[in-house]
C-alpha cells in the first residue's frame, strides 16, 4: 500500500469516526440528555431580630448544626423588661381608673334619683301655683318663681343624665372587658412579646454559616445577622429546550458531583420551572426592544429542572457543581446514558 493510499484510508476512517460521533451526540442530545449546568442548592434563611437592641450573647459558632428552637443569640433584656413593667403599671392604672369610673357611675345614678325627686316636687308645686294663680289667689311673681324652679330642676336633671351617659361611654362595657382594659392588656402583651423576641431562636433545622456576629453588636429590626442553611437539598439543572420533549415529573436521573468524583447518585425530576427571566417583561411604558442578532444559529434557550436525590450525600454544600444525566425508558439508550455519565464521573478525578 502506497503512502497516498494509506493517507486516504486514514482520512476515510477519520470521516467515518467523526460521522459516528456526530450521530451519537445528536442521538444522545435527543434521547438521553445530559447537562453540566447543574448544582446543589439549599434554602438559606436570613435570620434577623424582630426587635432592636444590643447583642450580649451569641450561643452558636460558625458552621454549627442547630435544631428548630435552639437559641442563637440574645439581646440585652433590660429595655424590654422595663417596657413590660411600664405596661403592667398602665394596666394597674386602667383597673384603678375603672374602679373610679364605677364609683362615679354610682354617684351619678344617685344624683339623678335625687334630681328626679326634686324635679317631680317642683312640677307638683308649679301645678299648684298655676291653679292658685288661675283663682287669683297668688301673684304672677310667685307663679313665675315656681315655673323657674321647675325649669331649673328639669335642666339639672338633664345635665345629670348627660353626665351619667358620658361616664357610661368612658367606662364602656361592664366588668373587666372594656376598651380601656383591652388596650392596656394589648400593650402588656406587646411588651412581653418584645421581651420574648430578645432571645432569637432557630425556626428550622440547619447549619449556621459565615457567622460574623459578636457580643456588643447593635441589632436592628429586620436587619439580617445570621445565615441558616437548610438541611433540604434541591438539585437544579439547566437543559436545552429540545432536550426536554420527553421529560416529565418522576423521570429518573443520575447525578455526578464534582466534589465526589466517581460516585453517582440516583434522583428523579420533581418539577420544572414555569419560565425563565428571558421571558419576563416589565410594563415600563416603553416600546418593545426585539433582540438583534446576525447569527444564523442562535443560542439555545435553557429551562430549569428540579431534582430530588434518593440518597443524600454527606457534607454536600450549597452551590456544589454537578452533572445531571436523564435516563430514558428504553433499556438500550438507558444503558448508554449510564455509561456516559459514569465516564464523566470518572473524568472528574482529572478536571
Amino acid at each position: 500500500m502506497t503512502p497516498d493510499q494509506q493517507f486516504a484510508r486514514w482520512i476515510k476512517w477519520s470521516i467515518a469516526g467523526f460521522a459516528t460521533l456526530f450521530a451519537y451526540f445528536l442521538m444522545a442530545d435527543l434521547l438521553m440528555p445530559l447537562t453540566p449546568q447543574a448544582m446543589a442548592t439549599r434554602v438559606v434563611t436570613k435570620l434577623a431580630p424582630q426587635v432592636s437592641g444590643k447583642v450580649i450573647d451569641v450561643a452558636v459558632h460558625n458552621n454549627q448544626r442547630v435544631k428548630k428552637g435552639d437559641l442563637l443569640f440574645t439581646l440585652a433584656p433590660e429595655p424590654f423588661e422595663l417596657a413590660v413593667e411600664q405596661a403592667q403599671l398602665a394596666l394597674a392604672q386602667a383597673e384603678q381608673q375603672n374602679h373610679e369610673l364605677d364609683a362615679a357611675l354610682t354617684a351619678a345614678a344617685a344624683d339623678i334619683n335625687a334630681r328626679e325627686t326634686l324635679a317631680s316636687q317642683r312640677w307638683r308645686e308649679a301645678e299648684r301655683t298655676d291653679a292658685l294663680f288661675q283663682r287669683h289667689m297668688i301673684s304672677l311673681q310667685q307663679k313665675d318663681e315656681a315655673d323657674s324652679a321647675l325649669r331649673s330642676a328639669q335642666a339639672n336633671l338633664r345635665a345629670s343624665q348627660a353626665k351619667l351617659a358620658q361616664l357610661k361611654a368612658s367606662r364602656g362595657l361592664g366588668g373587666d372587658d372594656n376598651l380601656l382594659l383591652r388596650q392596656a392588656r394589648n400593650k402588656l402583651a406587646q411588651a412581653k412579646l418584645a421581651l420574648a423576641y430578645s432571645r432569637v431562636h432557630a425556626d428550622q433545622d440547619g447549619t449556621i454559616t459565615n457567622l460574623q456576629l459578636k457580643p456588643g453588636s447593635i441589632a436592628t429590626t429586620g436587619n439580617p445577622l445570621l445565615a441558616l442553611v437548610s438541611e433540604q437539598v434541591d438539585v437544579i439543572a439547566d437543559f436545552r429546550e429540545k432536550s426536554l420533549r420527553y421529560v416529565g415529573e418522576n423521570t429518573r436521573a443520575l447525578v455526578a458531583f464534582d466534589g465526589k468524583p466517581g460516585q453517582l447518585y440516583a434522583a428523579r425530576v420533581s418539577s420544572m420551572d414555569a419560565g425563565v427571566s428571558a421571558g419576563q417583561f416589565d410594563a415600563n411604558g416603553r416600546l418593545a426592544a426585539p433582540v438583534e442578532s446576525d447569527r444564523w444559529v442562535r443560542d439555545a434557550q435553557r429551562m430549569r429542572l428540579h431534582l430530588e436525590l434518593d440518597t443524600m450525600p454527606s457534607n454536600l454544600p450549597a452551590g456544589a457543581r454537578a452533572t445531571v444525566q436523564l435516563l430514558p425508558e428504553n433499556p438500550l439508550t438507558a444503558l448508554l446514558a449510564r455509561g456516559q455519565i459514569h465516564l464523566l464521573s470518572l473524568l472528574h478525578y482529572v478536571y
